[in-house]
């Protein structure tokens, strides 16, 4: 890969991350304005808790586009390994802006159910205003949980799995509005606090996934297959063993111990390895650093000890 393609490859990543989240606080100041105003016009408090729900969302959509564009600067002397666990901090914070808002709807909803406060039968605006948001909310989750996968973005996935508890929202709400036309006014409040914990959801979620990342959980088996079969379809490379991914969420910087024919000169072995390390890096998106250690193949060490003899 050359340094032209990488380049065009990270500016590609940065056009795409900031096109999702500009897409995501574009659509939810619309809903959050059009979520609050039929809310209070319409009378019902479903649909006034899922205006400050899609409120968060806007919050949540400039951080997770901070984080992003944080995890965008290269490596540098203080962070040489690059700012890529940027990302999972923005979704940590983006998980106590969801706690927040899920404590507010929740309370505020219980409280009118102990106090008796939800005989108003919402309009049918609201049922509109719900249907229009089950269709934007698709459209918004689907485009940015696609584009997160895709650049491999753990801030702009978290802010897409974010963006689709609107979904199920908005679908409680549409019952809602049904249910209180029919006489049962109780449900508002009701799915008031349902909203409230599907936002409680999202945030458990959210933090689960960025705290796994932080830990430097690795995103699927199938890289440790990839990188194996990488590095052993170089030639005298007989295997790989003692490998170690270190995790940043849109990339990642592996070590490993490499198996060699014991018949090559020091030289020789030298340029295998960095040979190696270099089609590693090239041929895998994800792999931005390798840190090579060769192994003689046949030869038994126990890598938890130190080599404390050395044969002349």
């Amino acid at each position: 890969m050359l340094l032209s393609d990488v380049k065009i490859m990270e500016y590609n990543r940065d056009k795409e991350g900031t096109k999702a989240s500009i897409v995501g606080i574009v659509g939810n100041i619309f809903l959050t304005v059009f979520n609050i105003s039929i809310g209070i016009f319409s009378g019902s408090f479903a649909l006034i808790a899922e205006g400050a729900h899609t409120l968060s969302d806007i919050t949540t959509s400039i951080i997770a586009f901070t984080g992003f564009k944080i995890a965008q600067r290269p490596p540098d002397k203080e962070h040489p390994l690059g700012h890529g666990r940027a990302e999972a901090i923005a979704g940590l914070i983006i998980v106590i802006f969801l706690a927040f808002i899920a404590f507010e709807i929740i309370s505020g909803a219980i409280d009118k159910i102990i106090s008796n406060n939800y005989h108003n039968s919402p309009s049918y605006l609201a049922a509109i205003m719900a249907l229009f948001g089950i269709f934007i909310n698709i459209a918004i989750s689907h485009y940015q949980i696609a584009i997160g996968k895709k650049i491999n973005s753990p801030a702009i996935v978290a802010d897409g799995k974010h963006q689709q508890t609107d979904i199920f929202s908005c679908i409680a709400i549409l019952f809602s509005v049904i249910a209180v036309s029919s006489g049962f006014y109780i449900i508002d409040p009701i799915v008031g606090f349902i909203i409230g914990l599907f936002v409680l959801k999202a945030a458990f979620t959210v933090g689960r996934d960025n705290l796994n990342n932080i830990m430097g959980k690795i995103p699927s088996e199938d890289i440790i297959d990839e990188i194996t079969v990488v590095a052993t379809s170089v030639e005298n490379v007989c295997g790989i063993h003692n490998l170690k991914i270190n995790y940043f969420g849109s990339y990642a910087t592996i070590t490993l111990h490499i198996e060699v024919n014991p018949k090559l000169s020091l030289i020789e072995a030298h340029n295998l390895l960095h040979f190696t390390e270099e089609k590693i890096v090239q041929e895998i998106d994800m792999i931005k650093a390798v840190n090579g250690h060769i192994c003689p193949l046949g030869e038994e060490y126990n890598h938890e000890e130190y080599i404390k003899t050395i044969k002349n």
